[in-house]
């Protein structure tokens, strides 16, 4: 059964996680064994539990325990639940919580890229995107648009960052992901080669007038295909788009040049489903 703990003492050291621990000390490079990450709201936090993360603790707004916060604290086990009134909370996080809910949950060692690949025909590569507000609206695009899997590169935002796991809806915990290396001189070589002998095509998303327009029907009847988006403002690096089997764009109108990486990768993942 959960420990009710009202939060009166903000030095507290089991508040850490939602306090005084950044983004990187959560992530805890040196022992990843010992990695946490934050879900926010009862409905990102329900889908983390449906998948299997274990949580450590719940912070939540008093009103909660007995609302919808009562089902996340039966299903949480025996964690303590902290808990105090939302403007309390506001001055410990620095943010207002959204749906009044936290949880601090255990970061679970990733997967290989190729168990991830596995039966996979479309997967999304995210090149060094760097906003985790895009990071999760692109996780959310995959899984709602026919991605089998997503990998990140080093370079990228933390798909677990509390930001992106939010705007993700959840989504970060329904599809397959990993990262692809594990430092930056790992992408894109060998990252490339090792999609190739995994029997996947590259497709870099990138403007470029010999591109090809994402319509173009060859595209649709390969049988797998890794679709690469690239970093906000500059794009995808020269050696990657180099390196892919293709090159690609969206017709655009208006004299519009781009679309954000978000709004681009629903369009790309949508056209480039597999039939």
């Amino acid at each position: 059964m959960a420990t009710i703990v009202p939060v009166t003492d903000l030095t507290h050291p089991g508040l850490s996680p939602y306090a005084r621990l950044t983004e990187h000390q959560l992530r805890n490079k040196r022992r990843p064994e010992e990695g946490l990450f934050i879900a926010e709201s009862p409905k990102v936090i329900g889908h983390a539990l449906d998948a299997g993360y274990v949580p450590v603790s719940l912070l939540m707004e008093e009103r909660h325990l007995r609302g919808q916060g009562r089902d996340l604290i039966s299903r949480c086990g025996e964690v303590p639940v902290y808990t105090g009134e939302s403007d309390l909370l506001e001055s410990l996080t620095g943010y207002r919580l959204t749906r009044g809910i936290l949880c601090a949950m255990h970061r679970p060692p990733l997967p290989e890229v190729e168990a991830v690949c596995a039966g996979a025909r479309r997967v999304a590569v995210l090149e060094g995107i760097v906003d985790p507000t895009n990071v999760g609206a692109v996780f959310r695009s995959a899984a709602a648009l026919h991605m089998d899997a997503v990998l990140v590169t080093p370079t990228c935002c933390d798909p677990l960052h509390r930001r992106a796991v939010r705007v993700s809806m959840g989504t970060v915990f329904q599809i397959p992901w990993t990262v692809i290396g594990s430092r930056a001189e790992d992408w894109p070589h060998p990252g490339l080669e090792r999609l190739a002998t995994l029997g996947f095509s590259t497709a870099a998303m990138a403007l470029s007038p010999t591109a090809l327009s994402i319509e173009d029907p060859r595209l649709r009847e390969v049988a797998r295909l890794a679709i690469v988006l690239g970093t906000e403002g500059d794009g995808l690096s020269p050696r990657t788009i180099a390196g892919c089997d293709y090159t690609v764009r969206i017709p655009m109108s208006h004299q519009v040049d781009s679309l954000n990486v978000a709004a681009a990768s629903a369009v790309a993942f949508w056209e480039l489903r597999a039939r």
